[in-house]
């Protein structure tokens, strides 16, 4: 009953994924929360009050000009009451509304006035979360204090498939969670570091050297160390992930220029090295495509890269005082990375495997072994934020001195 007591103040939005509303609710219930539901007109037309009212046990309040609850102040006191609010889904429109103050319905009236803790679920059409314009809303409401969690990236009921699916209802929940029972201020002053994805080594000016990262697990990471009230900087490879809300995200290619910017963002407390640099690069890249030969062969003279995990793990200044590096491996995971651990000097080794069939690179699930000077936590399988969350307060424990 981890939210034992605790008022939440549910805003569902028009969209699909407002069925995932219905069960939102019952789990913020199970873990112990009163929920009052306030739905958008549009809402109404994918998921029915009285449903929403039976799981929650709670009138649904959706008009502005309702004369009993206006008499009452409602748009007022509806915030007031709560200890937080969360809008799931959020849709495009309503985050648009928000970030602009517009206060044209009750649930943009009462997140107006609001002075609690706001959580956003955002869902909408991949093309509409890329959108410059949706990206400045998210900007402006980020720094107005509102808290995200997702979109994730799957099908879509559009038969498209993006980024902008609604976060899982036991996400949002763990969101929660982390936002009022005191977890998000765990690594509150401290500073994060996060590198994610795959580096590009050109080859020619089409070509390059890479492998399947697609990033997401480090993303997980910048966002619960964000989560976690640190201020986080991501050093993100080539990925088509949106780079999340509250984070300093700085773009890179190669193994070279990721190196350089985490050499940039230091100093910092915890430096996580999530990403999958490719370990070569082509000695020569040539400046125009390369063609084939009349022999139909080509060589390629390979040169290694720098060993980003090694070279801050080894500093003598301004060395992060918990360095963590990633263990991908297809064979003897827990030997090798151990192995891993004390040639690269990091602290800690998150080990995966990542062989054919494990489902690991570009899916959403993981399954993790901790290695340490201690010895081997073996993680059950679970979802990339699951992972990031674990590992991120794992690391808030150790350095405020309780692991």
């Amino acid at each position: 009953m981890s939210l034992n007591e605790k008022r939440i103040c549910l805003v569902i939005g028009g969209g699909v994924a407002a069925y995932k509303a219905l069960d939102l609710i019952r789990r913020l219930r199970e873990h112990g929360a009163a929920v009052q539901p306030v739905m958008t007109k549009s809402a109404h037309e994918f998921v029915t009050p009285l449903s929403v009212a039976a799981l929650a046990e709670k009138p649904v309040y959706s008009e502005l000009f309702d004369l009993k609850a206006e008499t009452e102040i409602g748009h007022i006191r509806l915030s007031r009451e709560a200890d937080a609010i969360v809008i799931a889904p959020a849709s495009a429109n309503l985050l648009a509304r928000m970030a602009h103050g517009l206060a044209d319905d009750l649930a943009a009236a009462m997140l107006l006035a609001a002075d609690k803790p706001i959580l956003a679920a955002p869902a909408m059409n991949w093309r509409m979360w890329a959108h410059p314009a949706t990206q400045r809303n998210i900007a402006t409401l980020s720094s107005d204090g509102v808290r995200f969690v997702g979109p994730t990236k799957g099908a879509m009921a559009c038969n498209e498939h993006g980024v902008g699916r609604m976060a899982e209802p036991a996400d949002i929940v763990a969101a929660v969670e982390a936002m009022l029972t005191g977890s998000g201020a765990a690594l509150a002053g401290r500073r994060v570091l996060v590198t994610a994805g795959p580096t590009f080594e050109p080859i020619d000016p089409v070509r390059f050297i890479g492998n399947r990262s697609s990033g997401k697990q480090g993303y997980a990471i910048a966002a619960a160390a964000r989560d976690l009230g640190a201020e986080t900087t991501l050093i993100a490879g080539p990925s088509s992930l949106p780079d999340p809300p509250g984070v300093v995200v700085r773009h890179v290619t190669t193994a070279a220029e990721m190196l350089r910017a985490v050499n940039d963002a230091l100093p910092a407390d915890i430096a996580v090295f999530a990403a999958a640099v490719a370990d070569w690069r082509s000695e020569v890249a040539a400046s125009e495509k390369l063609k084939k030969g009349k022999t139909g062969a080509a060589s390629l003279r390979l040169v290694e890269n720098p060993d980003i995990l090694a070279t801050v793990a080894h500093r003598t200044a301004q060395r992060p005082r918990l360095v963590i590096g990633f263990a991908a491996e297809t064979e003897n995971v827990i030997e090798h990375a151990q192995r891993k651990r004390q040639t690269k000097g990091c602290d800690w080794i998150v080990a995966n495997d990542v062989s054919p069939g494990a489902g690991v690179f570009g899916g959403d699930a993981n399954t993790v072994h901790l290695i340490t000077e201690d010895g081997v936590q073996s993680w059950p399988r679970l979802s990339k934020a699951d992972v990031a969350a674990e590992l991120m307060r794992c690391a808030a424990l150790t350095l405020n001195g309780v692991g």
